[in-house]
């Protein structure tokens, strides 16, 4: 609503301007054509209009034969001023409240009406001063009414503007006595002009009813699109929690995992075998150690993704051999010397997949040899991590809530994969990674 008010107040003061730089434009024009008119200066034409002609004293008529075009000029001009003013009082606003705009309203349609048929009869003698002159004059004015009406009200309204102002000119008319001629005259143009206004404000409220219609559909929108935003936003903190508590999972995790156990032993032993109570104590530290390197090389590997400085092939490759080296395994690598494009997404997916399984085959496999292999075919990507190590309970896995398997499902379901796991014991672990391109 308060957007309505203020697109109302916008075309108000843009109707306020035109309509003065319309009265600027047609006094320009009437100078132009009275001052190479072929009436002279001390001498006063009949008026072509009036049936007395003599609203005005003679002498005074003699001595300023263009009173009434100014007279016109300056009744308007004061008149669209005001307008003006109003439209940049706030406090005028406020006051009027909602009488605001029909005022408004009433003051650009009927008192130009007023106006013209008071003082336009008695011009001077040009080509303005006629029936189709006065008729004229009052036209654009008009017709800013017509375009304020059609924007803030119904169809109904817009009709029953079209006839009120036509009734009131014709009243008008017949009050000031214009000539036989030149009522006809009148009479027919404001018949035309009613019809006319009609016709166009149908046509203007038809638009604006659709305007309206688009920007409700346009903010509709954006509350959509806000909310699909803060949506996504808790969805981007809910999958990055969920890769920080895979990551952690395969380090502090583990080693804290390992730790307990070993701690736990090395204090069943501490008064029946000292001896073999130091030798844990000695393993838990290595223990601690290796887990601390695995924690600040998940923690690099999270503020910045080999991914962007590498490349997937790269990255892929550097990861493989890094991790063949720490857990003394065979490695069999098969990449293409180069891929197509692929979205951040995928890529990220191809490469986080891999490093999970390869941590899995460090961590649990007890491997001796660990193969990686990526192809691309039929514009299908397959990833595929096999080892030949003690091979695992998948079942079991899953159900004791372990991150690992969970993690590597959702990040193939991200990007609309599919992921296949396999192992029997003693014969190893395969992990299947298929996206669709």
């Amino acid at each position: 609503m308060q957007d309505r008010t203020q697109d109302s107040t916008r075309i108000l003061r843009l109707a306020a301007w035109i309509w003065i730089g319309y009265l600027i434009a047609m006094a320009a024009l009437d100078f132009i054509l009275y001052a190479h008119g072929p009436f002279p200066a001390s001498t006063v034409t009949q008026p072509p209009l009036l049936q007395n002609p003599h609203p005005l004293p003679p002498p005074l008529l003699q001595r300023f034969p263009l009173m009434p075009v100014f007279e016109y000029y300056a009744a308007n001009g004061f008149l669209a001023l005001f307008f003006l003013i109003v439209m940049y009082s706030d406090w005028i606003q406020k006051q009027l409240g909602r009488a605001f705009y029909p005022l408004l309203l009433i003051a650009i349609s009927a008192i130009p009406i007023i106006i013209n048929a008071v003082v336009v009869p008695r011009f001077p003698d040009g080509p303005l001063s006629n029936s189709e002159g006065m008729a004229l004059r009052q036209l654009p004015v008009l017709f800013l009414g017509l375009a304020l009406v059609a924007w803030e009200y119904q169809l109904t309204h817009v009709i029953f503007y079209s006839i009120a102002t036509t009734a009131l000119e014709l009243g008008l008319i017949s009050v000031v006595k214009i000539r036989d001629q030149g009522v006809i005259i009148l009479t027919f143009v404001a018949i035309i002009r009613t019809i006319s206004f009609i016709a166009l404000g149908v046509f203007i409220s038809l638009i604006v009813d659709r305007l309206r219609k688009q920007q409700e559909s346009l903010r509709q929108a954006n509350a959509d699109l806000t909310h699909y935003a803060s949506t996504l936003e808790q969805l981007t903190i809910s999958r990055e929690r969920n890769r920080l508590a895979r990551e952690l999972h395969d380090t502090l995790a583990h080693t804290l995992s390992g730790l307990s156990v070993q701690l736990e032993t090395a204090k069943a032993y501490w008064d029946v075998n000292p001896e073999t109570a130091k030798q844990l104590t000695a393993q838990s530290l290595d223990a601690t150690r290796s887990g601390l390197d695995e924690t600040r090389r998940a923690l690099k590997a999270l503020r910045a993704s080999p991914l962007e400085d590498l490349g997937l092939l790269l990255a892929l490759q550097k990861l493989a051999a890094s991790a063949a080296e720490r857990g003394n395994l065979t490695l069999e690598l098969a990449l293409p010397e180069n891929i197509p494009s692929l979205s951040p997404d995928v890529e990220q997916s191809l490469y986080r997949v891999a490093q999970e399984a390869i941590e899995n085959v460090i961590h649990h496999a007890n491997a001796k040899k660990l193969s990686m292999q990526l192809k691309l075919q039929d514009g299908e990507i397959t990833l595929v991590v096999q080892d030949d190590g003690l091979g695992a309970d998948l079942l079991q896995d899953e159900q004791a809530g372990h991150f690992g398997l969970a993690g590597m499902r959702e990040r193939a379901q991200l990007v609309g994969g599919a992921l296949t796991i396999s192992s029997q014991p003693n014969q190893g672990t395969s992990v299947l990674l298929t996206i669709k391109g």
